[in-house]
């Protein structure tokens, strides 16, 4: 059970399966968490994606302290966190698909979004999660933008 939610429902295992690296695993859990907030979000609305969030961001501190392999490619619970936090609110679909890229490019490139390598030195699971919710902020905060402008 801990393997399923830290590879996010298997999505976190797919790429080493098509290709034998875990290279690109982040981008597929977040799609795939980030297809399934926007859902959320569009059918029962925004405070649901709230609390998907907070779950997945608990869930991960805790399932990947007791896995203990630090953040291994495979574990993409927390770039589901964040695709699900950048998408808090956002229910147009460029806006959504503009938050999703920033987030994932955040959290790529993090020396270029202020915050997020300091994010990820904090110990354990907090600081595997972290990196991934200030990178979520940027998406949030720029999906939104666009929703307005939209």
């Amino acid at each position: 059970m801990v393997r399923l939610l830290a590879s996010f429902f298997g999505s976190g295992l797919l790429i080493r399966r098509w290709r034998g690296s875990d290279a690109g695993s982040g981008t597929v859990g977040a799609v795939a968490a980030g297809a399934l907030a926007y859902w959320v979000g569009s059918s029962v609305g925004w405070p649901w994606v709230l609390a998907g969030a907070a779950v997945l961001a608990a869930l991960g501190s805790l399932v990947t302290d007791r896995l203990g392999l630090g953040d291994a490619g495979w574990i993409v619970i927390d770039e589901a966190a964040g695709a699900f936090i950048c998408l808090i609110g956002i229910v147009e679909l460029p806006a959504a698909l503009v938050a999703l890229a920033v987030f994932r490019l955040a959290d790529i490139f993090k020396g270029l979004a202020p915050g997020v390598r300091a994010a990820e030195t904090l110990p354990g699971g907090v600081g595997i999660m972290a990196d991934d919710v200030v990178a979520a902020a940027y998406g949030l905060v720029v999906g939104h933008l666009v929703q307005i402008a939209y």
